[in-house]
């Protein structure tokens, strides 16, 4: 009876704003794009990442591709992923994340840490980011910022080498 009730308040407590998944191709018909290499990464509702650790070289550019599966309603169950920079705080964004609904849990006050993210997937949704991997050696944390996900062990790190 709990999780039933806990449900109905979030779904009352504000509107939700989806964000539109990006159009996605079947990936052999999808040309690819010159020196970009994509890395799929699947989200799952036990809120862990299938990957904890992407290796990646200097300057390369970098395809992130997150698969959400699941049965919950994206309102109640959506992954994004957010690489920040090397330094940032991660707690302390994803705490300003749990209160920016509106911006689909990413914090304009934090933005400047951002590397790179994706919109929120729902189960069955697909989204994806291509970036430009930092020249700057060194491990690059990445997190869900949905609420509660990255309290959850819904992060890893990008480590450039």
């Amino acid at each position: 009876m709990y999780p039933q009730l806990v449900l109905s308040l979030v779904l009352a407590a504000a509107p939700f704003t989806q964000a539109t998944p990006a159009p996605q191709k079947p990936a052999a018909a999808a040309p690819a794009a010159k020196g970009v290499r994509t890395v799929e990464i699947v989200g799952t509702e036990d809120m862990k990442f299938s990957m904890a650790t992407i290796a990646a070289k200097p300057g390369e550019q970098l395809r992130i591709r997150l698969v959400a599966k699941g049965s919950m309603p994206k309102i109640a169950m959506a992954h994004n992923f957010v690489v920040l920079n090397k330094g940032a705080k991660v707690v302390d964004f994803a705490t300003a994340a749990m209160n920016a609904r509106a911006t689909d849990f990413i914090p304009a006050e934090k933005k400047a840490d951002i590397l790179a993210h994706t919109a929120l997937a729902g189960a069955g949704e697909t989204v994806e980011v291509t970036f430009k991997v930092p020249a700057a050696a060194g491990e690059y944390p990445y997190l869900c910022s949905f609420p509660g996900h990255f309290q959850a062990g819904m992060k890893g790190s990008l480590v450039v080498k």
